[in-house]
């Protein structure tokens, strides 16, 4: 068997292996470009915003945040932009275009002089993220077959969550050490590698050649579809309002050295990783009560660190539940979405990740503004607390109107449904 980009073949079982190793690189990736500003975010707002920087600290890593947010808005924008347009596309070929996209707009975050420049490099670098997770997504549930689609969705991002062990905090250490702009260089280079191994490893697979934007389009015209979204850009705000400020939290209140931030957001990434590949399992077990369950954790887990975080231990603990609660809904949501969505799969496998990154601005913008009103780094713990406590309500929301469909007769999304919808 040869690799081939213009025609199928049927993948051996080590090719599916190393194929599905190549989506999750790209998942590798991603997740340093989009998490690596959070460790750096000290040394950014220093370089970007000298004037601001010498006047407060805190000021200027409240305006920082811009960075995080402006990656997120971007991947609010491009995935359902990129999804629908380009759902009749060959999915190994759009995979391509994408991770050379990632490639061009990590070099221009690097390479920008300005602080405003670099917010504009790190919108358009984003523009490719949810596209490229969905589209992954929805190969990767191919690949391994019926039965273990949210497996599938945790195996591509498993590669996001084991960034967040290995290379965050690798990459942080470096941009502490040769400055961020080495650190996003080394990002690209990342992205490069990836390229080549999806060049070589995944087999080809059609896009679908049914797909059309207005078919695709109609997943916004379905009640159930945005209860799913709206879950995912709220309830997953608290995982950033943490997130966004953890290397503050770390030095201002638990009063660690610059040099431990790196070991703290290998906690985090231990429980995003492990977290993700439980909720991936249990998504497939029962969606409802695994995103009740991780939730109500993940509620625990912001009290937990709010009232601890000014102890070692305590942060270590907090951060390392907070970031399994919500990895483990990542899949859940997903999985959520793509039963609502029905025949509109390829958008609504992208449109996770825009209403993910929905909850990274809105976590980033608020965590930053009840620091710059003085409210101290561990506020945004607690404004994580309030998002969390509303995705909670969207949760019984959705599901009450299930029940409230079932009992009038109207047939629920499913599983099944929407893997037929999946397959190629």
């Amino acid at each position: 068997m040869t690799p081939d980009l213009h025609g199928p073949t049927t993948p051996s079982p080590a090719r599916i292996r190393f194929a599905l190793l190549a989506l999750a690189m790209g998942g590798f990736g991603i997740g340093a470009t989009e998490f690596v500003a959070m460790g750096l975010l000290p040394d950014m707002a220093a370089d970007l915003l000298p004037g601001l920087s010498a006047e407060s600290t805190d000021a200027a890593n409240a305006a920082a945040g811009w960075i995080i947010s402006a990656y997120a808005l971007g991947v609010v924008v491009g995935a359902p932009t990129i999804a629908a347009a380009a759902a009749r596309w060959p999915r190994k070929r759009l995979l391509l275009a994408l991770l050379a996209a990632f490639s061009l707009g990590t070099i221009a975050s690097a390479l920008l002089p300005t602080f405003e420049l670099v917010v504009a490099a790190r919108f358009v670098a984003a523009l490719p993220h949810g596209a490229y997770f969905g589209i992954a997504s929805l190969v990767a549930a191919s690949l391994m077959g019926p039965g273990k689609r949210a497996r599938g969705v945790a195996l591509v991002l498993s590669g996001l969550t084991i960034a967040n062990v290995v290379g965050v905090p690798l990459i942080t250490w470096l941009g502490q050490q040769a400055g961020w702009r080495i650190a996003y260089l080394a990002v690209a280079g990342i992205f490069v590698a990836t390229f080549l191994a999806v060049a070589v490893a995944v087999p080809w697979q059609p896009g679908d050649a049914a797909a059309t934007m207005k078919r695709e389009l109609r997943i916004f015209t379905r009640t159930q579809a945005w209860f799913a979204l709206a879950i995912g850009a709220i309830g997953f705000g608290g995982l950033f309002s943490v997130y966004s400020y953890v290397a503050p939290l770390a030095t201002e209140v638990t009063g660690l050295p610059a040099g431990a931030v790196p070991f703290v957001l290998v906690v985090f990434g231990l429980g995003m990783t492990i977290g993700n590949l439980l909720g991936g399992r249990l998504a497939d077990w029962s969606v409802r009560r695994s995103m009740y369950l991780f939730f109500a954790s993940l509620t625990g887990a912001l009290v937990l660190l709010g009232f601890t975080a000014g102890h070692p231990l305590g942060l270590g603990a907090g951060v390392f539940l907070v970031g399994a609660s919500a990895a483990a809904l990542s899949p859940t949501i997903q999985a959520r979405l793509m039963d609502v969505a029905r025949d509109s799969q390829s958008i609504a496998a992208a449109l996770n990740h825009s209403a993910l990154n929905i909850g990274n601005s809105l976590g980033a913008i608020l965590g930053g503004m009840v620091i710059a009103a003085g409210l101290g780094y561990v506020a945004p713990v607690w404004v994580g607390l309030l998002l969390t406590i509303a995705g909670i309500m969207l949760a019984v929301g959705t599901f009450a109107l299930d029940r409230a469909r079932r009992r009038r007769g109207i047939p629920l999304p499913s599983v099944t449904g929407a893997l037929g919808a999946i397959g190629d």
